[in-house]
């Protein structure tokens, strides 16, 4: 049976973070990356499955799980990795910090481009390494892209590595082969690692099939980390379950180091459980989930273009989240504006990018409808 992405699942009074921000108040929650559908079916027969099993102790990463990852990497993306690379950590952004600690030394500096997802800059600080902020390339009513020109002259000798959005939160940029080669090229050169947060690769619109950055060659793969998990894809964030691929022994090593009274080395049965079905059969739920969203995409690209020309949104080519260029609204707080009509989105100052809003767009298109109502209220507002 297809899924019914249209039904309207009541998240309040679920502790969950995107919607008990505006509890008790008339906002509308679109910011946080969490959609408003139910996982798989296979995802939560695996779990009912397993809370069956009625325990719940400490628990080994299943060799069942590693096995269903690592067919999934093959066959998605023609991409044969060794089980030993496999590093599990809960959640994406814990495994970024585990890489900036486990790379260089403190004070060393990390090349960040931007604007991109605040936990980047965080992982930078924790780490106490330097941050070197390089900002994308952007044309207008096109695509961001990379300002390598700026990279080559803002990248400092002490730079050990980079950290790479692919595809792209916020900008919703599904890097080409060929600017992955330039970037991995010039990483190269520099004697840069790479760390390639991949958790939006299920996510690609338009026929694109995701490009893993270490898929290029060997040679690429050996300086670069990539950070999977099915969160985003499968809307999991809650389970709390990534993994680094680390083809490099010795940071493979560090990593595991740095993870020492920091970061749990046991994660939840559940999470595993749920990992594993998602891998390995969810597909076909993945590509209806697909094309769902790119039809809420296509439907809000429209509505911006027809009702509310001041917004400028550049196309979409992956993730559920749009990033608007709200600057001609003349508001010093857009997001703190838009929330004041009703529709709450994420502030692009905190990504690197005053001006800007984040859209969340994985949800029913009755309340994709009814944030678009709201946003057009905010806009004609402005206009008086």
């Amino acid at each position: 049976m297809p899924t019914d992405f249209d039904r309207i699942i009541d998240r309040r009074h679920t502790a969950s973070e995107k919607w008990e921000r505006y509890a008790g108040c008339d906002v509308l929650p679109m910011w946080v990356a969490d959609m408003d559908f139910a996982s798989p079916p296979c995802v939560l027969e695996a779990l009912h499955r397993r809370v069956d099993h009625g325990v719940f102790g400490y628990t080994l990463p299943p060799q069942s799980a590693v096995d269903a990852i690592v067919t999934h990497l093959l066959e998605r993306y023609h991409w044969r990795i060794d089980p030993e690379w496999l590093v599990f950590t809960p959640g994406v952004n814990r495994g970024m910090n585990l890489v900036c600690r486990a790379i260089g030394e403190r004070g060393d500096a990390i090349v960040v481009p931007t604007p991109v997802y605040p936990p980047f800059f965080g992982a930078v600080a924790n780490s106490q390494r330097r941050l070197i902020d390089v900002p994308l390339a952007r044309r207008t009513g096109e695509r961001w892209e990379f300002d390598f020109v700026a990279l080559a002259d803002r990248t400092p000798a002490d730079a050990r590595l980079l950290l790479l959005c692919h595809p792209h939160n916020p900008v919703g940029r599904a890097w080409t082969r060929a600017e992955l080669e330039q970037l991995a090229t010039f990483c190269r050169e520099r004697d840069l690692w790479i760390c390639s947060d991949e958790i939006h690769a299920g996510l690609e619109f338009d026929g694109r099939e995701h490009l893993p950055l270490a898929a290029l060659s060997p040679e690429i793969a050996e300086r670069t980390i990539t950070l999977q998990a099915p969160s985003k894809t499968f809307n999991l964030p809650g389970l709390g379950l990534a993994f680094a691929i680390v083809p490099d022994a010795a940071i493979r090593r560090r990593m595991l180091g740095a993870r020492a009274g920091l970061v749990p080395p046991d994660l939840s049965p559940l999470a595993y459980a749920a990992a594993e079905a998602a891998h390995r059969e969810g597909e076909p739920w993945r590509r209806e989930l697909v094309a769902y969203l790119q039809a809420n995409r296509d439907t809000l690209a429209t509505f911006v273009a027809r009702e509310t020309p001041e917004l400028k949104l550049a196309p979409i080519e992956a993730t559920y989240l749009a990033w608007i260029d709200a600057t001609a609204l003349g508001q010093p707080d857009p997001a703190k504006y838009f929330e004041q009509h009703g529709l709450g989105l994420n502030d692009g100052a905190s990504f690197g990018a005053p001006g800007f809003v984040r859209l969340n767009f994985g949800c029913p298109r009755a309340t994709l409808d009814e944030g678009l109502r709201r946003l057009r209220a905010a806009v004609l507002a402005a206009r008086r």
